[in-house]
């Protein structure tokens, strides 16, 4: 499938009003007890301190130091405007921070040079340098991770809405760099987008097609005023698409959990269709929330018979794992793998035992009473070894192998790709905060209509425009 080969990509390779302090080492926060709001209170101080000095860029990981994910990146932007809502920062910090990091992106050297420069045509390469936020060794330009630091871009677009300068300044840097992205630069000769770009070698032979976590991409793009792609390329985009019945649920399938949560986490798709969805009387929030229940049914069923796995331990999707490893286990000979787009659906199941807090976390809008338990027993079972200052680090496996570790691998890190969508999916469910915004987005809604969607907010919105 598409995402693992960005998996392979993803395996390969911190702040106040000014540039922010490197943190050093901390003691561990006091044992707190579950609740939504500390989640995503240390969820949002994951993208708040740990930006990077001076460019703001978020890291791909901390405390592990390697380099700063674009995508997270985007992800961050959307943080500071929830951070705002609820709180945890001022309006108006949070808008300096805002606008600092956009005049980054904006001024970070664009071009075709293979190393110097953070991006061309308006794309950015997937992972930048932790000093200076440019290409980090030669990894791809990419344009799934340069549509969702767009996505982040857009959203706090339309939150920053008020007369000081920091917002009207947001507003317009973000007008900017969406409008700068050449989309359409990025469709291959069958009028699919590629998955990337390299100076030495050009477009890589990978594409999106069919279903996964590209939705959004396709949206911004379709949506574009200046580059946008031609009709028809989602109806090329749906010519993938794999409807099958897994674990007594009928819905259009995708393995690991995060292909039907990354476009969710910025466009509420309840109740609007396109052609595809409206033929199958379904929508793809409905779509999420089955795929959502297939992956905990099998955690369920636990075919594989891993260690702890159950009705509120489950959660397949892409995060980190306890690393490469053959062995046997129980009388089975088992393979263990470090990063790696792990999932449970009728296309193939991919499972090592890891389990991912950000599974459960991205999923609470679609299924709020089984995520939740889930996050609750996760808090609470393994304060010590998976909870820490940023809330949940990215991964656990209590069947692996390791006699210095007998309670099993717990992962250090913590993924700015997968504490996005914790923070952001918690809250959507609790506001919809991010959906709103979204909706507001002329460039969003001239996206969705462009790719046929039509019905619910969609056409609410359409009303109140005329």
């Amino acid at each position: 499938m598409h995402r693992q080969l960005m998996c392979c990509c993803l395996a390969i390779l911190f702040a106040c009003q000014g540039p922010p302090s490197p943190l050093g080492e901390v003691a561990p926060p006091v044992e707190t007890a579950f609740s939504l709001d500390e989640v995503q209170r240390r969820t949002f101080d994951f993208f708040w301190e740990t930006a990077l000095p001076g460019n703001y860029q978020i890291p791909d990981r901390w405390p592990t130091e390697h380099f700063s994910s674009i995508a997270a990146t985007g992800f961050g932007l959307t943080a500071y405007a929830i951070g705002s809502e609820r709180g945890f920062v001022s309006r108006a910090d949070a808008a300096d921070r805002t606008r600092r990091t956009l005049e980054v992106l904006w001024n970070l050297p664009q071009g075709d040079a293979e190393q110097g420069v953070a991006g061309y045509r308006g794309l950015y390469y997937h992972f930048l340098t932790n000093d200076n936020a440019l290409r980090h060794r030669n990894v791809e330009l990419s344009t799934i991770d340069s549509g969702l630091l767009m996505a982040g871009v857009l959203s706090v677009q339309s939150y920053f809405d008020g007369t000081e300068e920091d917002e009207r300044k947001i507003r317009a840097l973000a007008d900017s760099l969406y409008l700068r992205t050449e989309w359409d630069w990025a469709l291959n000769d069958k009028g699919r987008l590629s998955m990337g770009w390299r100076p030495e070698k050009g477009f890589i032979p990978a594409e999106w097609n069919g279903y996964n976590e590209a939705m959004v991409l396709l949206i911004l793009a379709l949506g574009s005023p200046t580059h946008p792609i031609p009709d028809g390329s989602w109806a090329r985009w749906t010519d993938g698409y794999e409807w099958a019945e897994y674990r007594g649920e009928d819905h259009l399938n995708f393995s690991p959990l995060f292909g039907h949560q990354y476009s969710q986490m910025y466009v509420d798709f309840r109740g609007i269709q396109d052609k595809y969805m409206r033929e199958r009387q379904s929508d793809y929030f409905e779509n999420s929330r089955q795929a959502t229940l297939a992956n905990r049914t099998y955690c369920i069923d636990n075919p594989g018979n891993f260690t702890g796995y159950g009705s509120t331990q489950w959660g397949l999707t892409a995060c980190d794992g306890p690393g490469q490893l053959d062995t046997t286990l129980n009388g089975r000979d088992r393979r263990f793998f470090g990063y790696r787009a792990r999932g449970a659906s009728a296309l193939h199941e991919i499972d090592d035992g890891t389990i991912a807090p950000t599974a459960a976390g991205g999923s609470v809008p679609f299924a709020p009473e089984e995520s939740i338990a889930a996050l609750e027993h996760l808090w609470t079972t393994y304060q010590d070894s998976l909870i820490g200052r940023y809330g949940f680090k990215d991964a656990f496996n209590l069947s692996y192998p390791d006699p210095d570790r007998p309670a099993g691998w717990f992962d250090q890190d913590y993924l700015g790709i997968d504490q996005g969508p914790i923070l952001i999916q918690i809250e959507n469910h609790r506001s919809g905060l991010v959906w709103d915004l979204l909706k507001r987005n002329k460039y969003v809604r001239r996206g969705l209509e462009r790719a046929g969607f039509s019905g619910g907010w969609l056409d609410t919105v359409a009303d109140e425009k005329s």
